[in-house]
């Protein structure tokens, strides 16, 4: 009986520490909050990529320009709801069959093929805890993910999200990424250009045109094939099933030098025929989820360019 008493203490006391580890490495609840009306600083993931460059030697590249999510076309903004997360305006944070489902395919592939993260845990993912693979991480990204839906509109959680992720070696956002692949600000994608930058977004660093183009041709049609199912373009010619989605590589090595061409797949453009304009964009979603307007874009804080 004293045996199993003990264990159990110990159990407890394995338990509250571990908790007390997650808890340790959150920020504070109320920086989170304020999220709501100021832009953040340099990120964890743009501190993480900064480091890593040191250690190469080199100097940290980052392009980033702040633009509200009205001045984001509506193109790019359908193309990420339809490739990151089609649940978004019906969650609290975390999508759990989209977890479940990612567990499945990882479990069949027998190894990190897919992953079930929603936007507003990407966005925690960048803000505060880089891209280590840990459970700690995890369970933390989890928490601020849930303090991010309580404090935040779904509108500002999309509009930091589209300011701060990564969309290759040095460049973060929506507009230095429009200005960067597509030579030409956010404001103006296509659906096609919208399509590549969403396809880009599990692994900016392998999957962009200058490392592999095939492979992005490849991922873009696929998002194409999502925005078609999603109703925010013209089906044609697209096909009953979605392309496979690309496997997941390791976000934590350096971009790669551009890979051996490959015969590039039929071009997804003559596809991108935008459905009509009826179709409500994200900031008009059914009346449950309504998100209001931001009253004011916040002052960003001032980030160096390349």
């Amino acid at each position: 009986m004293r045996g199993l008493l003990k264990i159990a203490i110990v159990g407890v006391a394995a338990l509250a520490l571990l908790a007390l580890w997650v808890w340790a490495g959150l920020p504070s609840h109320r920086q989170v909050a304020a999220l709501a009306h100021e832009n953040p600083g340099p990120t964890a993931l743009m501190k993480q990529r900064e480091r890593e460059a040191q250690k190469k030697g080199r100097p940290a590249r980052q392009s980033q320009a702040w633009v509200p999510v009205s001045r984001i076309s509506r193109h790019l903004i359908h193309a990420v709801l339809a490739a990151e997360d089609q649940k978004f305006f019906g969650h609290e944070g975390v999508d759990w069959e989209a977890v479940k489902e990612s567990v499945e395919a990882n479990r069949k592939a027998g190894r990190f093929a897919r992953g079930g993260s929603t936007i507003t845990q990407q966005l925690a993912k960048n803000l505060y805890f880089g891209t280590s693979k840990t459970p700690q991480r995890k369970l933390r990204e989890l928490i601020v993910a849930r303090w991010l839906e309580q404090e935040l509109t779904k509108r500002r959680i999309l509009e930091l999200y589209l300011n701060v992720i990564e969309w290759g070696d040095g460049i973060y956002g929506a507009e230095a990424a429009a200005r960067t692949w597509a030579g030409k600000p956010a404001a103006a994608l296509e659906p096609s250009e919208a399509a590549q930058l969403a396809a880009m977004i599990p692994n900016p660093r392998r999957i962009n045109p200058r490392v592999n183009a095939a492979r992005l041709a490849r991922a873009q049609r696929r998002v194409l094939w999502l925005m078609g199912q999603a109703g925010y373009l013209g089906r044609a010619g697209m096909g009953a099933e979605p392309p496979p989605p690309e496997p997941v590589d390791d976000e934590e090595e350096d971009e790669p030098p551009p890979a051996a061409a490959e015969p590039a797949p039929a071009p997804a453009t003559p596809e991108a025929t935008a459905a009509p304009e009826t179709t409500p964009p994200p900031e008009t979603a059914p009346p449950e989820t309504t998100v209001p307007a931001v009253p004011s874009t916040p002052t960003p804080s001032p980030t160096p360019e390349d």
